[in-house]
């Protein structure tokens, strides 16, 4: 099965419809207008063609030709060297590097807590969801600095937090008045076209209202 898959005329995203990783895969794509083939795929129970590509049977996964990629920010972060326009991160090394030290610190502090709700026991989400909307208040005013994530320009950095922030409905996290510039934020990352052309039929219906 790898073999066919290998020889796809375009690139191949093998996606699940609900996962946040996915989703930031899938809003590079859109902002770059990559020509690809998403394959919807359960994370829980995927075919034997991913296990063939990724010995950590993780999704996203992405093939093309004879590359198989997996881990969200390695796919992104080719995408954006293979698909150079529009850039996804600055062209200096100190402003790259900045980006991708935020990028790890979402993961790590915010992405964590995101899975301690969803997998967690009932105290350890409880605690989590605490944490996560204290976390996001305190960096709101952060948010209201530049039109994106520390920057002017649209970056990987927004692709790796907009599909969390998108989530805050379903992972029961409600963002009280003094959160106003992070609420701003995610109006207009929501509101972007790349934003809008990623979302599955499933993430369509996690958002809550926000004006």
């Amino acid at each position: 099965m790898a073999v066919a898959a290998s020889r796809r005329s375009v690139m191949t995203l093998f996606s699940d419809p609900t996962c946040p990783y996915c989703h930031r895969v899938r809003m590079v794509l859109a902002e770059k207008g990559i020509a690809v083939d998403v394959v919807d795929v359960d994370a829980n129970d995927l075919p034997a063609e991913v296990m063939d590509f990724n010995p950590y049977g993780t999704v996203p996964t992405l093939v093309d030709r004879d590359l198989r990629l997996y881990e969200s920010r390695i796919i992104m972060e080719y995408l954006d060297e293979r698909f150079p326009h529009p850039p996804l991160l600055p062209v200096d090394p100190v402003s790259r590097a900045s980006a991708r030290l935020f990028m790890y610190r979402i993961d790590h502090d915010w992405y964590t807590l995101m899975g301690r709700i969803r997998m967690g026991s009932p105290e350890e989400a409880e605690q989590a969801r605490k944490e996560l909307r204290e976390s996001l208040v305190v960096t709101a005013p952060v948010f209201g600095a530049h039109t994106f994530f520390m920057n002017d320009e649209f970056s990987l950095v927004d692709c790796c937090i907009a599909p969390l922030l998108w989530r805050l409905p379903v992972l029961g996290i409600e963002l009280p008045p003094q959160a106003e510039a992070l609420r701003v934020y995610m109006r207009r990352i929501f509101a972007c076209d790349a934003f809008r052309k990623s979302l599955t039929e499933a993430e369509k219906e996690m958002i809550a209202d926000l004006s």
